[in-house]
């Protein structure tokens, strides 16, 4: 085997194909995370106006998919809270 057999057309233009696309997905998972971040603690800043609430008590869940992402957001608010003036 030579070492031109490694820069084939046949060979490198699927591989160069798979790594983009490996690529674009790790991209547009940091950018997801990122803005999952971003709207985890805008939604929590919103709640936090209108009623106290432990912080560590809230799970969020991600899902994805082919043509949509939901983001599910649950916070527990215990009965007795306080309301808080807006």
């Amino acid at each position: 085997m030579s070492i031109f057999s490694l820069f084939r057309k046949q060979r490198s233009a699927p591989m160069a194909r798979e790594r983009l696309q490996v690529l674009l997905a790790h991209e547009r998972a940091s950018l997801e995370s990122d803005l999952v971040a971003i709207l985890r603690e805008e939604i929590l800043a919103v709640i936090a106006k209108h009623v106290e609430f432990d912080r560590d008590k809230v799970q969020i869940k991600m899902d994805r998919d082919e043509d949509v992402s939901i983001l599910e957001i649950d916070v527990e608010i215990p009965r007795n809270a306080q309301r808080l003036a807006a």
